[in-house]
């Protein structure tokens, strides 16, 4: 049987009555389907030789990072098409202190919702001059910025009539790819936020609003883009909800 948006609902307001706010939802959170089948279901393994798995592992990329690479807007020859957006804010640590030189990168949907991926198959049209990829180090004041198209929402088959609201995922990494974080953020006042049980499996709301970007006209580009503030807080009890489970 389909499960309907209604279901989920259900779903959503009975793990949430059962879980403690602050606490993370468990891996198998059955509302987000597909947790059901890719959980862990095993212990971790242990890391014997982190020098071994550090010099096996994913590598940033074939190239340092340049400039022009948290211009999402500039890598191919033509303009993409959207809304044109600047994303600014700084890594800190709990105590407010900028995390210098740290690599964030982000990858996510064009403005008609569609990734240039070969599973994303949903009927709405790919833009040939957006990738929706970018990267870019922190500065000395652990501020990061980039500039792209603002996403749009898209399905997915959760449930019947599922929608993902519109949001960027960002990756922060530590000193090594073993410390990599990774989180989404999302746009102030989306209608889509209570439906969707990706977001809503935070539970606690605070944390959730911590997730939302803040339009702030300051950054905004005169007749070039519109500006956001997002903030990533790395621990403490204000930290930003990462998707390894704070």
């Amino acid at each position: 049987m389909s499960l309907t948006q209604a279901d989920i609902d259900r779903e959503i307001a009975e793990r949430r009555a059962a879980v403690a706010p602050g606490d993370h939802p468990a891996r198998d959170y059955a509302p987000y389907r597909s947790t059901l089948l890719r959980h862990p279901k095993q212990p971790p393994v242990a890391v014997t030789d982190p020098e071994a798995a550090e010099l096996t592992g994913p590598v940033f990329g074939v190239t340092d990072v340049t400039a022009l690479d948290n211009d999402l807007t500039r890598q191919h020859p033509g303009e993409p098409l959207g809304e044109r957006i600047t994303v600014r804010g700084r890594v800190t640590d709990r105590h407010g202190r900028p995390v210098r030189g740290q690599l964030v990168e982000i990858w996510q949907a064009n403005a008609s919702g569609r990734y240039p991926h070969q599973r994303d198959d949903h009927p709405a049209p790919l833009d040939p001059n957006f990738t929706g990829v970018g990267r870019c180090l922190t500065g000395d004041d652990g501020e990061y910025t980039f500039t792209t198209i603002k996403p749009g929402a898209y399905p997915w088959r959760n449930h019947v009539n599922a929608w993902r609201p519109a949001h960027i995922h960002f990756s922060l990494f530590g000193t090594a790819f073993t410390q990599r974080l990774v989180t989404q953020m999302y746009f102030p006042g989306d209608p889509l936020f209570p439906y969707d049980p990706i977001l809503q499996s935070v539970t606690d709301e605070r944390a959730r609003q911590r997730l939302v970007a803040a339009y702030e006209h300051d950054l905004s580009v005169p007749e070039w883009s519109l500006g956001y503030r997002w903030d990533i807080v790395l621990d403490g009890p204000a930290a930003t909800w990462m998707e390894e489970g704070r």
